[in-house]
């Protein structure tokens, strides 16, 4: 919660920075690893991945917006992959609630990946799919 002072202003201390270069890497399946940063309503991850690394079909009640930085991921959406294209570096895909999708890295890649709200199960370590 955030504090806020007898003129109804929130107090600019609760503010948090953060490097990535400090943050420790979660290793994941594969050669796939991940850090995180997470407010109370928002979450933002660099993912990593390795040319072939393969992000199982998933979906989320979390809306998800994917940034790729570097490399190029093919996704698959929908249910059956009815629709498939490729991100690369410089472009972004905005995912909805509940879309089922999948990825494949095409070749070292680095994501950003952001969601709204936080994903619980990333924080609680119950996404089984990126943990076989």
């Amino acid at each position: 919660m955030n504090t806020v002072n007898a003129m109804n202003t929130i107090d600019a201390t609760v503010a948090k920075h953060y490097r990535w270069a400090e943050l420790p890497a979660e290793p994941m399946k594969g050669s796939i690893t991940r850090k995180l940063i997470t407010s109370e309503r928002m979450m933002i991850a660099h993912v990593f991945l390795k040319k072939g690394d393969d992000v199982p079909q998933h979906s989320h009640e979390n809306e998800q917006i994917t940034y790729i930085l570097e490399g190029a991921l093919h996704f698959w959406l929908g249910e059956k992959g009815e629709r498939e294209l490729t991100v690369r570096a410089g472009e972004v895909l905005v995912l909805p609630s509940h879309l089922p999708h999948r990825a494949l890295a095409l070749e070292d890649t680095l994501d950003v990946d952001v969601f709204n709200p936080p994903r619980q199960d990333w924080l609680n370590g119950t996404d089984a799919y990126l943990r076989r």
